[in-house]
């Protein structure tokens, strides 16, 4: 038997909850029991949506029942990303947002909640990011730098400070809203060469803890997942040399699955996520060291 991942369930989840099997072996994930979580009426907004990690969050959130509303500036990869998800029609729908834009932000939120039947937003999912060069300091581009930042912590940042207005006036039920912020293993450890994206990523960190204090008593929880890197089309920007690089990093000897990456949201934005606000939750394989 394989263990279930997320122990925490409550009663209703146990009575409720039907198990499917996803994918690869114990190195990787092939035939492993997944809980399914209750999300039926909340309606999640997932920045760089068309990307990998966004496809595979999206794919858990509507197999859970949320509606999903798919944000990124790539509107070619978001229908095609929303016809991979096949969903039942009004599940997932796609807007062009530019998440550096805080105008453009603020207009999405409105023709989201326009499109909610609750007029709620339950769930963000700051996923959207960018690697920028991978040099040494003193051959980095300031500009790059600057656009790396831009994207990966003042995007999270402007939505984040968009939902959180929403959330605040919404009524409990139990919870006004739950928030997942996608930092990385390089936010904690650092990486060689990548000194603008794991700042921004650092930064992603520090920001969950203090917004989730200033929640804390809203019934809005705030928490950040730092992945290692995974098979997605960021991935593919980096030469072999580096890659080999970041795999003698991980104890485990690969990378994270999407999929692993995506149950872990599913939990963290669950009521079964009801007392962690400000955490910070590894998928690192072993390589994280605190």
């Amino acid at each position: 038997m394989f263990p279930l991942i997320c122990a925490s369930v409550n009663r209703r989840a146990r009575r409720n909850a039907p198990l499917s099997i996803l994918h690869p072996p114990c190195g990787s994930v092939e035939n492993i029991r997944v809980n399914h979580y209750d999300l039926a009426g909340k309606t999640a907004i997932v920045t760089g949506g068309a990307g990998g990690f966004g496809v595979a969050i999206a794919q858990r959130l509507v197999a859970s029942g949320a509606a999903v509303r798919l944000w990124d500036v790539d509107a070619e990869r978001l229908e095609a990303a929303t016809a991979e998800l096949r969903a039942s029609p009004g599940h997932v729908t796609w807007r062009r947002v530019d998440v550096t834009d805080e105008h453009a932000i603020a207009a999405a939120i409105a023709a989201e909640q326009a499109a909610s039947v609750s007029g709620r937003l339950d769930i963000l999912i700051n996923n959207a990011g960018i690697l920028g060069e991978t040099k040494p300091i003193w051959e980095t581009d300031a500009v790059d730098v600057r656009r790396v930042l831009d994207v990966n912590l003042m995007g999270a940042f402007l939505c984040l400070r968009a939902v959180t207005r929403v959330m605040r006036l919404q009524e409990s039920r139990p919870h006004r809203g739950h928030i997942v912020n996608v930092a990385s293993i390089q936010g904690k450890e650092g990486m060689p060469y990548s000194a603008a994206y794991s700042t921004s990523k650092a930064a992603i960190i520090g920001l969950t803890k203090s917004v989730a204090k200033e929640l804390a008593q809203e019934q809005i929880y705030v928490n950040c997942i730092t992945p290692a890197a995974a098979e997605t089309p960021m991935a593919k920007l980096i030469s072999a040399e580096r890659k080999a690089d970041i795999l003698r990093r991980i104890p485990m000897g690969r990378l994270v699955e999407v999929d692993e990456v995506a149950r872990m949201i599913a939990w963290l934005v669950s009521a079964d996520c009801s007392f962690s606000t400000g955490a910070v939750f590894d998928l690192s394989g072993g390589r994280a060291t605190y």
